[in-house]
């Protein structure tokens, strides 16, 4: 009962604009029921942090994801992962995407996962009809919890992480 109940809380969200944190319970993340699933991808590359002054400390704040997108296999790179955040498959087609939920991840040391909704696309190829991305299987890709101090402001740090990508078009 309770997945099901936030699994509605997500769609209501996912309906009405709004972005939510469902903390603990990646189940949440579901694109709404007549979504359907068009690709399924395996990224891999790092999250770029920049070291920002806040107040009297410093902290990383994400500057944006860099990474490869693989077929399902993880073979043939079929696009990339960039900052908006944005998708663009090989054929030039590109989506745009703004976080509709979000939840821990599984693993200690890994980003959340998320649920995306389309904010824009380009292009008439591959990610045309994509209406939702999932984040999911995500690893590594924390900002790192020290080395950054205001004397350090402006520098970038580069960490690792693979992750799951599910595009649904809408029906």
């Amino acid at each position: 009962m309770t997945v099901r109940f936030m699994t509605l809380a997500a769609g209501l969200s996912i309906l009405t604009g709004a972005s939510h944190s469902v903390a603990g319970d990646p189940s949440a993340l579901s694109p709404p029921a007549e979504a359907r699933l068009l690709l399924r991808a395996a990224a891999e590359g790092v999250q770029i942090y920049t070291c920002a002054v806040q107040g009297s400390g410093a902290v990383w704040t994400l500057k944006a994801p860099e990474a490869v997108l693989r077929d399902a296999a993880g073979k043939q790179v079929i696009g990339k992962h960039f900052t908006g955040p944005s998708w663009q498959a090989n054929d030039g087609s590109t989506v745009v995407g703004e976080v509709a939920a979000r939840a821990d991840a599984p693993r200690a040391d890994a980003i959340p996962w998320l649920l995306l909704r389309t904010r824009s696309h380009s292009g008439a190829g591959q990610f045309a009809e994509i209406a939702f991305i999932q984040r999911i299987d995500t690893a590594g890709g924390l900002a790192p919890p020290g080395g950054c101090e205001p004397a350090r402001q402006g520098s970038e740090t580069r960490v690792p992480y693979s992750a799951t990508y599910l595009f649904y078009a809408a029906r």
